[in-house]
Order: C-alpha cells, then structure tokens, then sequence
C-alpha cells in the first residue's frame, strides 16, 4: 500500500532522515519506535505532504505522493492524528468531526455515528467544547477526526502521549479496532512494548536510520530492543 524508499528530509541544514525505506502492507499495524528526534515524527510529516524531502520517493497504491499537497494527500486516501492532539478547542466536538469530513461529499450522517460507536464518550460530549475535554477524551476526538474522512492509511503520531495508563489501554484497543474493520495503521509510539505488542511489522529508527525491523513480536524478544527501548522490568 504505502512505499518509502530511500527517502532523505532536511531541517534547515540538518539531516533528519536518512534515506529510509520502509513497506507499509493494506490492512496491516506498522510501528516505528525510537527515542526522540529519531526521525519518526518527520517521516509522517513528510508522508502527509507537510514537510518536503530532500531525495527518496513515496509511493501510495502504486502512485507517486511526493510533491501533492497534504489535501490532496488526504482525498487519495491518508490522513494524520498529529502528536498532542490538537483539536480545534473553541469548537464542539460534533464542529471538529465534521471538519474531518470537510472532503465528503455524501451524507456525513452515517459516518458521525460511526465514530460514536467507536468513541461512545465522544456522543455524550457531542455539545462541549473540544477544549475543555479530557486528555484522553481529545486523543479520541482527533482520532475520530481522521476517520471521518474515510482514510485507508490512518497514521498516528504517539497517541498514548500524556495519557494515563488506562486510557493508554483503551487507545490501543481502538487501534486494534479500526484496524479489523480494514483501515491500515501506521504508528509512532514512544510506548515500544505497547506498540510492539499490536504491530504486524516494525521498525527502529536511530538519529535518521532504520537499525532494525522485523516482525512486531519478534522485535518484543529481542534482548538489543528490550534494553534499549522496553527496560529490564517491561515484560
């Protein structure tokens, strides 16, 4: 579905990523885990049109997405739940989901019922405010908002970011729901045992570089990732 191959991104001088290339199958979780400023956040960006590469190319559904703007990006199909949420907190939450749709031309009416089935906290809050939501409610509502404009890629930048652990545990299960219903995950998760645990596929970026990859629960047994990135005491 989704192809990188060899792809570089500058920031103002700096290398960011350093020629990756990476595979992202229909229907499948794909994590990439790493420490901050490993690449990962810019890697997304760069997906979703909003950062330009410097070389490398990017294919979706056999289509070439470099140099689209991140609108058309998401007509083709993809869309971001960008790190820290940032949903519109002076508007309701119905007036956020619907902003996700700004693209549909159909009756939205069906897939706002959707989301609620999903999010079911979403409906009871459906008149307040985005702002004044929890911080595990907002990472809902911004997941919701991705949806409603019927992606076939959904890639989330640390969704767990700031939550408390039972609403981390909740976030994933909605992972692994969206994905069963045939939406294809890509994942930015600074929580490695949690993201591993989902992932079909993974890979770990270091300062730029892909150092490893493989099968999700494979990289959950490896004693090089368990003490980098999982800790002693994770199991």
């Amino acid at each position: 579905m989704l192809e990188i191959k060899n792809l570089q991104v500058n920031y103002g001088g700096i290398s960011a990523v350093k020629g990756i290339t990476l595979s992202v199958p229909e229907k499948s979780i794909v994590t990439l885990i790493g420490a901050n400023g490993a690449g990962k956040s810019t890697t997304l960006r760069t997906i979703a049109g909003l950062v330009k590469p410097r070389s490398g190319e990017i294919t979706f559904l056999g289509e070439n997405i470099i140099g689209m703007d991140t609108i058309n990006i998401v007509a083709k199909g993809i869309t971001l739940v960008p790190e820290g949420r940032r949903v519109f907190a002076n508007l309701t939450v119905l007036e956020n989901l619907k902003i996700g749709a700004y693209l549909q031309k159909d009756n939205i009416d069906d897939d706002i019922l959707r989301v609620y089935d999903l999010f079911p906290r979403l409906k009871e809050r459906s008149w307040q405010l985005a702002g004044t939501l929890s911080g595990g409610e907002q990472q809902m509502l911004a997941v919701g908002r991705a949806l409603m404009a019927k992606p076939k890629l959904i890639m989330m930048d640390e969704p767990s970011l700031g939550l408390a652990p039972l609403i981390v545990n909740d976030i994933f299960d909605i992972i692994k729901e969206i994905n069963k219903s045939g939406t294809t995950i890509l994942l930015i998760e600074q929580n490695a045992n949690k993201a591993l645990k989902v992932a079909d596929y993974g890979y770990v970026l270091e300062t730029g570089n892909i150092k490893m990859e493989g099968k999700g629960l494979d990289l959950l047994q490896d004693e090089r990732v368990k003490d980098a990135y999982l800790g002693t005491t994770k199991k």
